[in-house]
């Protein structure tokens, strides 16, 4: 026959919302005050205090007592668990304030895209690192706040909905379908994809995926995507894919096919700017007289360092390969055009 199920007083919504998100650290934070305090602490009682199950509590317990070596031990007497021994703090996690310092810097760089999946995750996993630190270091996190942040120039907004769909079908090995619309076309095109990484390059998110229509590892930009589906057709992804490797000839995300030796002169002005920064892997940095310098790399693709190369204006000349510096000399005449019409 099967046991009745008791029913607990209804809890107003904030407060369940509070306590159902409380991380196993809290509860066993909770215990570990109980168990200080020497109230004697059973499983019973702190389950209908944190709403869950008296198993869960004695999972926590378990953990406390054989993984952190904890002496916790069950007193028949005063029917509850209790300390064999003294306990002056809950063992914390081992980490020093350099750690949760560069930990903060990683949240602040990715709260620009508060709203996704991650935040959520990332806000309850910095709660359990938290909650064992307290009274172990000294600084307050209002004081990291104020003293380091990220500003993005050109952040774009994807669309909530469709970060959720790729990612999700990303983590799952499922296949994609969705429209999308390239750079230069007036309309969108189907899709259906294999999605292979999701990543975010110059603060816009980029989906990695094999084209199966076109039998190719292609490159999408989020915000050109539009209803996107998760179809749930599972793929095993290639064991040796690697996007470092992918992009190794990259200047950005575009890879091209050919190869092409980019040699850029730079001026004292902007040879400083240039050497405090590694802009791609290949890269080779041979100083000159007068402070002036040489930027050497391998590419696969033009584009995205022809860019590059105008946002230096008349500070870099391009040595080679002959068809940069023909596309250059041609924007260059453009704009020409554009300036003295």
């Amino acid at each position: 026959m099967p046991r009745p199920t008791r029913s607990r007083p209804a809890r107003p919504a904030q407060q369940r919302s509070a306590v159902q998100s409380r991380p196993p650290l809290a509860r066993m934070m909770r215990l570990h005050e109980r168990l200080k305090a020497g109230s004697f602490p059973n499983c019973r009682k702190l389950a209908d205090e944190l709403e869950v199950s008296s198993k869960t509590i004695q999972r926590d317990i378990d953990f406390m007592r054989d993984r952190m070596g904890m002496p916790i031990e069950y007193d028949q007497l005063h029917f509850g668990f209790i300390y064999t021994e003294p306990v002056t703090s809950f063992p914390g996690i081992d980490v020093s304030e350099g750690e949760v310092v560069a930990l903060f810097v990683a949240q602040k760089a990715l709260e620009q895209y508060r709203g996704t999946s991650f935040e959520k995750r990332l806000k309850t996993a910095f709660e359990k690192i938290t909650d064992g630190l307290k009274d172990r270091i000294g600084f307050h996190w209002s004081d990291v706040d104020a003293a380091i942040s990220f500003r993005g120039i050109g952040a774009t907004v994807a669309d909530i909905e469709i970060f959720e769909t790729v990612s999700r079908a990303l983590l799952d090995s499922h296949e994609l379908e969705f429209e999308y619309k390239k750079l230069g076309s007036a309309r969108h095109e189907s899709r259906r994809v294999q999605p292979y990484h999701l990543g975010c390059v110059e603060n816009q998110w980029y989906l990695f995926g094999f084209d199966l229509a076109r039998s190719q590892i292609r490159t999408f930009a989020l915000p050109r995507v539009r209803g996107a589906r998760n179809t749930k057709a599972r793929f095993r992804r290639p064991a040796d894919f690697s996007i470092s490797a992918h992009l190794s000839d990259s200047f950005g995300v575009f890879k091209g096919r050919a190869k092409h030796r980019v040699r850029i002169h730079f001026d004292s002005f902007a040879a400083r700017l240039v050497s405090e920064r590694e802009w791609h892997p290949t890269q080779k940095l041979r100083p000159l007289s007068g402070g002036e310098l040489e930027l050497s790399m391998d590419l696969g693709s033009l584009e995205e360092i022809e860019r590059w190369i105008l946002s230096w204006g008349c500070h870099a000349t391009v040595l080679e390969p002959p068809a940069l510096i023909k596309r250059l000399r041609e924007t260059a005449e453009s704009l020409t055009r554009a300036y003295t019409a």
